[in-house]
């Protein structure tokens, strides 16, 4: 009989040991889970915010509501970038917020090509007058000179 006694507390004791040290895995399991998911927001908000310092004029971009269509314009100063849609014929033009873009791909064949085309043509408006006036000073000394 006191035996018995013995052996019932023995058993007690070593299922609220158990039962303690099942509580301590499932705390550490799910402060793990906590970190873990805090580590992995941080990770999509960089590459998202990335994605965001990456963009140019040309790129194709999906917006959360679906529009899709060319990057014209970025305005870092207010965030918000313009998005070319449409056809050729009937083109449209949407000034967004940089956080409703959901894909960004990288430019590619006639958006790239004009795209550069009009920024040569705006280097070459704003060059061609200060290289022209230095042009006209020297032809006007080589005519001083031969005279």
């Amino acid at each position: 009989m006191f035996y018995n006694l013995l052996e019932e507390s023995t058993t007690k004791s070593g299922s609220s040991t158990l039962i303690t040290i099942v509580f301590v895995v499932i705390i550490v399991a799910m402060i793990g889970l906590l970190v873990w998911q805090t580590i992995s927001g941080k990770k999509k908000q960089k590459e998202a915010q990335n994605m965001l310092n990456q963009l140019k004029i040309g790129d194709r971009v999906k917006t959360i509501g679906g529009v899709c269509g060319f990057v014209v314009e970025i305005n870092d100063a207010e965030n918000t970038f313009v998005l070319e849609t449409g056809t050729d014929a009937n083109k449209s033009y949407v000034k967004f917020d940089k956080g409703a873009i959901y894909q960004t791909a990288p430019a590619q064949g006639s958006a790239v090509e004009a795209k550069e085309e009009v920024k040569a043509e705006a280097a070459e408006e704003t060059a061609e007058p200060k290289a022209e006036e230095p042009a006209k000073k020297k032809t006007r000394k080589k005519k001083a000179d031969a005279e």
